[in-house]
Protein backbone atom coordinates (compact mmCIF):
# COMPACT_ATOMS: atom_id res chain seq x y z
CA UNK A 1 0.00 0.00 0.00
CA UNK A 2 2.73 2.05 1.28
CA UNK A 3 4.80 1.80 -2.19
CA UNK A 4 1.36 2.31 -4.49
CA UNK A 5 0.43 5.51 -2.50
CA UNK A 6 4.11 6.93 -3.53
CA UNK A 7 3.24 5.82 -7.33
CA UNK A 8 0.36 8.08 -6.70
CA UNK A 9 2.68 10.95 -5.92
CA UNK A 10 1.48 11.37 -2.09
CA UNK A 11 3.63 12.14 0.28
CA UNK A 12 3.44 12.58 4.16
CA UNK A 13 5.57 14.67 6.72
CA UNK A 14 4.34 12.09 9.74
CA UNK A 15 6.20 8.75 10.30
CA UNK A 16 3.81 5.68 9.44
CA UNK A 17 2.32 3.85 12.54
CA UNK A 18 1.77 0.58 13.74
CA UNK A 19 -0.91 -0.48 15.67
CA UNK A 20 0.20 -3.49 16.81
CA UNK A 21 2.89 -1.63 18.13
CA UNK A 22 0.75 0.91 20.03
CA UNK A 23 -1.33 -2.03 22.06
CA UNK A 24 -0.72 -0.43 25.67
CA UNK A 25 -2.00 2.62 24.57
CA UNK A 26 -5.28 1.09 23.76
CA UNK A 27 -5.39 -1.13 26.24
CA UNK A 28 -5.20 1.63 28.91
CA UNK A 29 -7.78 3.49 27.07
CA UNK A 30 -9.82 0.36 27.62
CA UNK A 31 -9.05 0.56 31.43
CA UNK A 32 -10.32 4.06 31.41
CA UNK A 33 -13.73 3.43 30.10
CA UNK A 34 -13.66 0.36 32.49
CA UNK A 35 -12.93 2.18 35.26
CA UNK A 36 -15.40 5.22 34.30
CA UNK A 37 -18.37 2.00 33.76
CA UNK A 38 -19.16 3.10 29.90
CA UNK A 39 -18.47 -0.87 28.95
CA UNK A 40 -19.89 -3.52 29.23
CA UNK A 41 -18.90 -7.32 28.02
CA UNK A 42 -20.90 -8.94 25.52
CA UNK A 43 -20.86 -12.85 24.06
CA UNK A 44 -23.17 -11.26 21.22
CA UNK A 45 -22.50 -12.61 18.01
CA UNK A 46 -23.62 -10.51 14.76
CA UNK A 47 -25.34 -13.13 13.46
CA UNK A 48 -27.05 -12.94 17.38
CA UNK A 49 -27.68 -9.52 16.50
CA UNK A 50 -28.82 -10.12 13.17
CA UNK A 51 -31.56 -12.32 14.08
CA UNK A 52 -33.27 -10.01 16.78
CA UNK A 53 -36.81 -9.05 16.26
CA UNK A 54 -35.43 -5.65 17.08
CA UNK A 55 -32.54 -5.74 14.59
CA UNK A 56 -32.41 -4.17 10.61
CA UNK A 57 -32.50 -7.26 8.46
CA UNK A 58 -31.55 -5.09 5.88
CA UNK A 59 -28.54 -3.10 7.66
CA UNK A 60 -26.21 -0.95 5.66
CA UNK A 61 -23.28 -3.87 4.65
CA UNK A 62 -20.99 -0.59 5.17
CA UNK A 63 -22.39 -0.29 9.11
CA UNK A 64 -22.31 -2.51 11.68
CA UNK A 65 -26.26 -3.56 12.79
CA UNK A 66 -27.84 -1.74 15.24
CA UNK A 67 -27.59 -3.85 18.76
CA UNK A 68 -30.53 -4.41 20.62
CA UNK A 69 -31.09 -2.92 23.95
CA UNK A 70 -32.34 -6.16 25.18
CA UNK A 71 -29.01 -7.62 24.91
CA UNK A 72 -27.78 -5.04 27.61
CA UNK A 73 -26.93 -6.37 31.41
CA UNK A 74 -28.91 -4.20 33.54
CA UNK A 75 -27.18 -0.66 34.18
CA UNK A 76 -26.69 -1.76 37.66
CA UNK A 77 -25.27 -5.43 37.07
CA UNK A 78 -21.67 -5.97 38.41
CA UNK A 79 -18.83 -5.34 35.81
CA UNK A 80 -16.04 -7.94 35.58
CA UNK A 81 -13.01 -7.04 35.79
CA UNK A 82 -10.69 -6.29 32.76
CA UNK A 83 -8.68 -9.71 32.48
CA UNK A 84 -5.41 -8.45 31.05
CA UNK A 85 -5.95 -10.66 28.07
CA UNK A 86 -9.21 -10.13 26.53
CA UNK A 87 -11.34 -13.21 25.86
CA UNK A 88 -14.62 -11.57 25.12
CA UNK A 89 -15.98 -8.49 23.36
CA UNK A 90 -16.58 -5.58 25.50
CA UNK A 91 -19.26 -3.15 24.46
CA UNK A 92 -20.00 0.63 24.99
CA UNK A 93 -23.16 1.78 26.57
CA UNK A 94 -24.55 4.25 24.37
CA UNK A 95 -26.91 6.95 25.97
CA UNK A 96 -30.18 6.27 24.56
CA UNK A 97 -31.95 8.93 22.84
CA UNK A 98 -29.27 11.48 23.10
CA UNK A 99 -29.01 13.87 20.00
CA UNK A 100 -25.44 13.99 18.85
CA UNK A 101 -24.60 16.71 16.43
CA UNK A 102 -21.33 17.84 14.40
CA UNK A 103 -20.54 20.11 11.41
CA UNK A 104 -19.12 18.05 8.64
CA UNK A 105 -16.57 20.30 6.07
CA UNK A 106 -18.38 18.12 2.95
CA UNK A 107 -21.91 17.84 4.23
CA UNK A 108 -22.72 20.41 7.16
CA UNK A 109 -24.58 19.54 9.92
CA UNK A 110 -24.92 16.08 10.75
CA UNK A 111 -27.08 14.59 13.36
CA UNK A 112 -27.80 10.99 14.94
CA UNK A 113 -29.96 10.03 18.19
CA UNK A 114 -27.83 6.90 19.51
CA UNK A 115 -30.02 4.22 20.41
CA UNK A 116 -32.06 4.74 17.10
CA UNK A 117 -29.55 5.53 14.25
CA UNK A 118 -26.39 3.41 16.02
CA UNK A 119 -26.36 1.06 19.10
CA UNK A 120 -24.39 -0.18 21.39
CA UNK A 121 -20.57 -1.00 19.71
CA UNK A 122 -17.55 -2.88 20.25
CA UNK A 123 -14.64 -1.32 21.75
CA UNK A 124 -12.61 -4.24 22.14
CA UNK A 125 -12.70 -7.50 20.43
CA UNK A 126 -12.87 -11.32 21.60
CA UNK A 127 -9.42 -11.97 19.94
CA UNK A 128 -7.85 -9.28 22.23
CA UNK A 129 -7.67 -6.45 19.61
CA UNK A 130 -9.07 -2.84 20.01
CA UNK A 131 -12.10 -1.67 17.72
CA UNK A 132 -11.47 0.45 14.54
CA UNK A 133 -13.63 2.80 16.70
CA UNK A 134 -11.22 2.75 19.93
CA UNK A 135 -7.66 2.72 18.06
CA UNK A 136 -8.89 5.59 15.90
CA UNK A 137 -9.57 8.02 18.73
CA UNK A 138 -6.39 7.13 20.99
CA UNK A 139 -4.44 7.37 17.31
CA UNK A 140 -5.71 10.50 16.53
CA UNK A 141 -5.42 12.82 20.16
CA UNK A 142 -1.34 10.52 19.79
CA UNK A 143 -0.73 12.33 16.33
CA UNK A 144 -2.69 15.62 17.31
CA UNK A 145 -4.83 15.21 14.28
CA UNK A 146 -6.53 18.83 14.13
CA UNK A 147 -8.99 17.64 10.82
CA UNK A 148 -10.25 13.35 9.98
CA UNK A 149 -10.74 13.24 6.24
CA UNK A 150 -12.31 9.98 5.29
CA UNK A 151 -15.02 8.07 3.02
CA UNK A 152 -18.63 9.22 4.03
CA UNK A 153 -19.34 5.27 4.78
CA UNK A 154 -17.92 6.19 7.89
CA UNK A 155 -20.08 9.09 9.18
CA UNK A 156 -22.06 7.18 11.58
CA UNK A 157 -18.82 5.91 13.16
CA UNK A 158 -17.78 9.60 13.65
CA UNK A 159 -20.71 9.86 15.94
CA UNK A 160 -19.49 6.60 17.93
CA UNK A 161 -16.53 7.94 18.26
CA UNK A 162 -17.65 11.12 18.79
CA UNK A 163 -19.06 9.42 22.45
CA UNK A 164 -15.86 7.94 22.81
CA UNK A 165 -13.53 11.60 22.75
CA UNK A 166 -16.23 12.91 25.57
CA UNK A 167 -15.59 9.60 27.56
CA UNK A 168 -12.12 9.73 27.12
CA UNK A 169 -12.07 13.54 28.10
CA UNK A 170 -10.56 14.05 24.53
CA UNK A 171 -11.35 17.06 21.86
CA UNK A 172 -12.58 15.79 18.53
CA UNK A 173 -11.01 16.87 16.01
CA UNK A 174 -12.91 18.26 12.77
CA UNK A 175 -14.41 15.94 10.14
CA UNK A 176 -14.48 15.64 6.74
CA UNK A 177 -15.80 12.62 5.01
CA UNK A 178 -15.48 12.47 0.89
CA UNK A 179 -17.95 11.08 -1.21
CA UNK A 180 -16.74 7.35 -2.51
CA UNK A 181 -15.59 6.50 -5.63
CA UNK A 182 -17.60 4.34 -7.29
CA UNK A 183 -17.17 1.86 -10.47
CA UNK A 184 -18.94 2.43 -13.91
CA UNK A 185 -22.24 0.45 -12.35
CA UNK A 186 -22.51 2.88 -9.15
CA UNK A 187 -20.86 0.61 -7.32
CA UNK A 188 -18.24 1.51 -4.53
CA UNK A 189 -15.02 0.35 -4.87
CA UNK A 190 -14.54 -2.41 -2.11
CA UNK A 191 -12.25 -5.47 -1.85
CA UNK A 192 -15.91 -7.61 -1.31
CA UNK A 193 -17.02 -6.67 -4.27
CA UNK A 194 -13.58 -7.68 -6.64
CA UNK A 195 -13.00 -3.89 -6.88
CA UNK A 196 -9.99 -2.24 -8.93
CA UNK A 197 -7.17 -1.76 -6.40
CA UNK A 198 -4.47 0.55 -7.13
CA UNK A 199 -2.12 -2.12 -7.74
CA UNK A 200 -4.56 -3.59 -10.42
CA UNK A 201 -4.75 -0.20 -12.24
CA UNK A 202 -1.07 -0.02 -12.11
CA UNK A 203 -0.58 -3.27 -13.76
CA UNK A 204 -3.59 -2.35 -16.58
CA UNK A 205 -1.20 0.78 -17.84
CA UNK A 206 -3.32 3.57 -15.85
CA UNK A 207 -1.28 6.47 -14.76
CA UNK A 208 -0.80 8.80 -11.71
CA UNK A 209 -2.63 11.25 -13.11
CA UNK A 210 -5.91 9.62 -14.64
CA UNK A 211 -6.25 7.52 -11.33
CA UNK A 212 -5.92 11.09 -9.37
CA UNK A 213 -8.23 12.35 -12.02
CA UNK A 214 -10.85 9.84 -11.88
Amino acid sequence: MIEDLHWLGLTWDEPMISQSARIPFYRAALRKLHSCGFIYPCNRSRRDVLAAASAPHEADESDEPLFPSEFRPPPDAPLPMLAGRETTNWRFRVPDGETLIFHDGKFGEQCAIAGRDFGDFLVWRKDDLPSYQLACVVDDEAMGITEAVRGADLMRSTFRQLLLYRALGLTPPAFYHCPLITDENGQRLAKRHDALSIRALREQGMTPEKVRAA
